[in-house]
């Protein structure tokens, strides 16, 4: 059955609102996991989880676990989502979205001293449309590479 214009165009306007919230991802978690930015993207029950970083239910529990890794773990980030790929499912109120994530980062090292570093690899997420709109229900993400660079990055004033 082929979809009226109207479901057409609604399909692609919810493709690019997700496209945006790919973006306000990367904007929050550059800021620090900033939960203002961060938790109105997820829905109340959403799950949060990356191996490493733990499993997080609830926009509370996911809030203070991003809050802790930007104090603890990752000090500065700068995230690169590339490639998202967003499927509306056919029910047209939940859709998958993949992207891959290059990012740069500061880890601490062994003796706790900031450290340039290299995160590579890929979100598979959930989402659901809710009456305030579209929302991630599930994030998982796939960390494939985090490697310290040896020459540390040149910075600009």
């Amino acid at each position: 059955m082929s979809l009226s214009l109207e479901a057409r165009i609604t399909r692609l306007e919810d493709i690019e609102t997700i496209k945006g919230m790919v973006v306000a991802y990367a904007r929050g978690a550059d800021r620090k996991n900033d939960p203002e930015i961060l938790a109105p993207l997820y829905t109340k029950d959403a799950v949060w989880e990356a191996e490493g970083f733990g499993r997080h239910e609830g926009i509370a529990g996911i809030s203070k676990a991003m809050v802790d890794v930007a104090r603890e773990t990752i000090l500065w980030s700068l995230h690169y989502m590339v490639s998202p790929e967003i499927k509306i499912l056919e029910d047209g109120a939940s859709a998958d979205c993949f992207w891959y994530l290059w990012e740069l980062a500061k880890i601490p090292d062994a003796g706790g001293k900031p450290e340039d570093n290299v995160i590579g690899g890929w979100y598979e997420t959930t989402l659901i449309k809710t009456a305030e709109g579209w929302r991630f229900n599930h994030v998982k993400l796939c960390i494939k590479l985090i490697s310290p660079v040896h020459k540390e990055w040149q910075t600009l004033p």
